[in-house]
């Protein structure tokens, strides 16, 4: 049925015109145009009219072959103009001087900041966190003055790595109680004890941070909690917060020495390293944990090569471990995290060092996620599998890995690299910031307090204790400096090389047994 809407309107699809005054009709025949024929018998009408209709005939059905033949070639005529003009513009795009114009010029891109450094330093009244989200691009501080500012660093993941982390939590919490010093106590306990929770909560599968914050505000209990002296809890929380960074400084040197002592080098060629993730100064503060081995290892000038995984999805491995690397000369190359089991099928790795965000007391190990395949990889390859980690990251309340809590992050670290999107932005996403390696695949844990092998609940505890031992021994904080120093020169200028590696090299025998003594590798003056 026709629509009453299209009434009086032009067709939107017209039939073709039919060429009437083209084709005579075969049965009609203009009287001029009638040929004289003589006189026939009566029968001879009809065939006369018979002939003249087969003469019109023919001639219809060639004018309407001929007619079907042009249009047929006007149609290839114009395919073969639009695709002699698309390939044109085609070359025009691909070469602009096939048109006379002059190409584009080439910008090439800013070289990467260069220089080693460490994520943060530190001001009067302020700590300045290196933006590792913009690295290797970009070379950006962003200034903290308080703990509520720290947590959102970390949640934001301004500043990462376990260790760092843990540092940037005691300071935070440190500013906020210079900033809360001269308030009324009942106040001032509200404000410290939620910024505690805040920075707890802002990452909590690292154990760095809850490790950090208690020793705070255990200090802070110690003074007195309600003390109208603000001045006094200021003074011990901020002296602690020093006391931290000054400790991971001299357990990471130790650590980075045990490491590159327990691992075995070829005669003949570089040992060939594959790490996950991202552990060097930018995420520890000082030296490093897997990275510091292997920075130990260049600084004492044996061969090595490394391996990056690139560490989906938020590249940690890509842009952070490898400008590392290049600022410390140390030759690596970067892989897709999926081409790690290739490398190993190939005989081209000889071992793995990863790092840890916290350590179950049975051994178990949270690391950033592809951590545990990477195990299961080397297992089945018969390579060894090194966990770095000091012994601060040991949570010796957790009995194993089922109960440590796993981040799940949003999904736009997934959907889009920098802002640009690589899949629909309404995919479903499931984005587990770490995953649990099982002790029963790890091959040793390096700590501040020697290589420690498995049955790793013994050899966990026996290095927690020791390392009580060695810090209740250990000379006050105080007679290094004023209690700022550590905290400030734990930053090197933007030019400076990188930390050498700790000199004092622990004693051999400490490789074999679990958890064996060594001598303290370096001090922080040492370091800075």
């Amino acid at each position: 049925m026709a629509d009453p809407s299209d009434a009086g309107q032009p067709d939107r699809y017209p039939a073709p015109a039919v060429h009437d005054a083209a084709v005579p009709h075969p049965a009609v025949t203009p009287p001029e145009a009638a040929p004289t024929m003589p006189a026939a018998p009566a029968e001879a009408p009809a065939t006369a009219a018979t002939a003249d209709t087969d003469v019109g005939r023919r001639r219809f059905f060639r004018q309407f072959a001929g007619e079907l033949f042009q249009g047929a070639a006007t149609v290839v005529g114009a395919a073969q103009a639009l695709q002699r003009a698309s390939a044109e513009a085609a070359g025009a795009i691909l070469d602009p001087a096939s048109l006379g114009l002059s190409p584009a010029p080439v910008v090439e891109p800013p070289p990467a900041p260069t220089g080693f450094r460490t994520p943060f330093r530190e001001s009067p009244g302020l700590l300045h966190l290196v933006d590792q989200r913009l690295l290797p691009d970009q070379l950006v501080e962003v200034d903290i003055r308080s703990a509520s500012e720290a947590a959102h660093a970390i949640r934001s993941m301004i500043v990462r790595g376990a260790p760092a982390i843990g540092q940037v939590a005691a300071i935070g919490l440190a500013l906020s109680a210079q900033r809360v010093r001269d308030g009324r106590p009942y106040a001032r306990r509200a404000t410290l004890r939620g910024a505690a929770t805040a920075l707890v909560n802002s990452r909590p599968t690292a154990v760095s941070v809850r490790w950090a914050v208690d020793r705070l505000m255990a200090r802070y209990e110690a003074v007195g909690d309600l003390s109208d002296d603000g001045g006094a809890i200021a003074d011990a929380m901020r002296e602690e917060a020093d006391t931290i960074v000054f400790e991971t400084t001299e357990d990471h040197g130790r650590l980075a020495e045990f490491g590159r002592v327990a691992l075995t080098f070829p005669p003949d060629r570089p040992l060939q390293i594959l790490t996950h993730c991202n552990t060097g100064p930018l995420a520890c503060g000082q030296f490093g944990t897997a990275l510091g081995i292997v920075q130990a290892a260049h600084h004492a000038q044996q061969d090595v090569h490394v391996w990056v995984d690139e560490t989906r999805p938020y590249l940690q491995g890509a842009r952070l471990t490898t400008w590392e690397l290049a600022q410390a000369g140390v030759p690596h190359t970067l892989i897709p995290d999926v081409a790690a089991g290739h490398l190993m099928a190939r005989g081209e790795v000889d071992v793995v060092i990863v790092g840890a965000d916290r350590i179950a007391a049975n051994g178990d190990t949270a690391n950033k996620v592809g951590t545990y395949t990477l195990a299961v990889l080397a297992e089945r390859h018969e390579i060894p599998f090194f966990v770095a980690a000091p012994i601060n990251t040991v949570d010796l309340d957790t009995p194993d890995g089922a109960v440590i809590p796993i981040e799940e992050r949003d999904a736009d670290e997934v959907l889009a690299i920098r802002g640009v999107n690589i899949a629909p932005r309404d995919t479903e996403v499931r984005n587990p910031t770490f995953d649990v390696t099982p002790a029963a695949l790890i091959t040793a844990i390096v700590t501040d307090e020697g290589v420690l092998r498995a049955p790793y609940d013994e050899a966990l505890a026996l290095a927690a204790g020791r390392r009580e031992v060695r810090r209740s021994a250990s000379r006050p904080f105080g007679d290094w400096g004023s209690p700022a120093t550590p905290a400030t020169t734990a930053a090197a200028s933007p030019t400076a090389p990188s930390p050498a590696a700790p000199a004092s090299p622990p004693a051999p025998d400490a490789m074999a047994a679990p958890g064996g003594p060594g001598t303290p590798a370096s001090t922080a003056r040492e370091a800075s």
